[in-house]
């Protein structure tokens, strides 16, 4: 995993712009006033808003940048309780200079409600494009990126398109869409047309962007790139004696040694293997505890003990709020995280990993996923599975134990954390020195 720099492709060569080591950053005065609209299909008022917008939207407020910020919200947020929500909310992004819109996000029937929700976006985008004089458009992912390129083409904007996934592929890989069906033949369209148009291209890894750069719309072309990974607020998830004792204490795992999982179960999320993984690390630590952290069926997580005949003092299930993972995270030992590596996987940075780490634990994980390989075997910050066998699996848990037992093994994963996962001098502060880069462009 290579120092991330913004780079300009140009042809098959990399032209270094500017080392984010290195950069003689002066945000203040480059971002200042600067008007941005941001759009994000996913809602604020969710976990995945709270957590990988919303934190990089107030970080680069701070240095001036004015932001519109236009949401696809979910039913609950057009409740009674949703709608306190959501106007405590904008008032609050408000006073921290973010003037926030939303609409409503449909889901069914699939491509008729994304057409729709496209439609709808962009007359109501344009219309604060002209209100507010906004210079460029940031689009997290695809479908904001689709109302994007219509901003660009009839206001002649600047273009962000922070790619975030590989979306007909991950839908393929999820056995939801046919390779070659109308779904992924309308998705990759629209994603040729925004890679063409784009001035600038942000991916979650390293390891997609040779692939992603030799894609139709974007080979051979002039663009600004960068790598931002899914990044963690370090002053919330940090190593802590103290709370760690007591939440040991509380959950009944003091001389426990304790693996924790946690996000959702099944689909992308290899819990059969790590279900595995844990009955054979039994064998060689009877005593050892699995915390199962999600928000998942709880009787499925007993399910799959029982069917490897994992007592219940071995293993637990709980629900925890945002707020709450920290505390949970530092109650165990080792954090596990099996995830199905395919191509659009490629494309992922799975926030977990920086939590972990940040956390002080040592990860247990397969290869195949982001930049895992990488962050294994350049920082030894854990181990890495390549089969899902009992073999990969016995080595694994001999190495994790060997790694747990370093003294000073958390203190080195966080510094990790800290070099290649903080939300403040990586995540926003990449976000900036490419805010400035485009600028500069324009300017040019």
């Amino acid at each position: 995993m290579r120092q991330q720099s913004l780079v300009r492709c140009i042809g098959s060569r990399q032209t270094v712009i500017a080392s984010a080591a290195h950069i003689c950053w002066r945000p203040a005065m480059a971002l200042e006033g600067h008007r941005v609209l941001f759009i994000s299909y996913n809602g604020m008022i969710d976990p995945l808003g709270q957590t990988q917008v919303l934190p990089y939207l107030r970080e680069l407020a701070k240095l001036g940048v004015r932001f519109t910020l236009l949401s696809y919200e979910r039913h609950k947020a057009f409740t009674t309780e949703g709608t306190k929500q959501t106007s405590a909310l904008k008032q609050t992004l408000a006073d921290e200079g973010i003037e926030w819109h939303w609409l409503r996000y449909h889901q069914t029937p699939s491509i008729p409600a994304t057409v729709y929700d496209v439609i709808a976006g962009t007359r109501y985008a344009s219309k604060l494009v002209r209100r507010n004089g906004i210079e460029m458009v940031h689009a997290r992912s695809h479908i904001p990126a689709t109302i994007a390129l219509a901003l660009k083409k009839r206001h002649g904007l600047k273009m962000i398109f922070d790619v975030r996934g590989l979306m007909a592929e991950e839908y393929v890989d999820a056995d939801h869409w046919k390779k070659g069906g109308l779904p992924y033949r309308i998705t990759k369209t629209m994603e040729r047309r925004a890679l063409t148009a784009t001035d600038a291209i942000v991916t979650l890894t390293e390891r997609i962007w040779p692939i992603l750069r030799e894609w139709e719309g974007i080979k051979g072309r002039d663009v600004v790139h960068t790598v931002i990974p899914c990044c963690v607020d370090l002053q919330l998830f940090k190593t802590n004696g103290l709370e760690r004792d007591q939440i040991r204490a509380r959950l009944g795992l003091t001389d426990r040694f304790t693996l924790i999982y946690s996000g959702s179960l099944d689909g992308w999320y290899l819990t059969e293997r790590m279900a595995d993984f844990f009955a054979e690390y039994l064998k060689t630590k009877p005593t050892a505890h699995l915390l199962w952290l999600t928000t998942g069926s709880h009787s499925r997580v007993r399910e799959l003990m029982s069917a490897r005949n994992i007592s219940s003092e071995n293993f637990s299930a709980h629900s925890a709020f945002a707020s709450e993972v920290p505390s949970f995270l530092n109650a165990a030992d080792v954090g596990v995280a099996f995830i199905k590596p395919c191509l659009s996987k490629l494309a992922s940075s799975p926030t977990k990993y920086g939590e972990y780490l940040a956390c002080g634990l040592p990860l247990v994980i397969n290869a195949g996923v982001g930049d895992s390989d990488a962050l294994v075997e350049e920082f030894h910050v854990g181990t890495l599975l390549r089969t899902f066998d009992a073999d990969s699996y016995r080595k694994a848990a001999a190495e994790v134990e060997q790694l747990s037992t370093e003294c000073d093994i958390r203190e080195r994963n966080r510094a990790v954390a800290q070099r290649l996962f903080d939300l403040r001098t990586v995540g926003a502060k990449r976000y900036a020195e490419l805010y400035e880069l485009v600028f500069q462009t324009t300017r040019n």
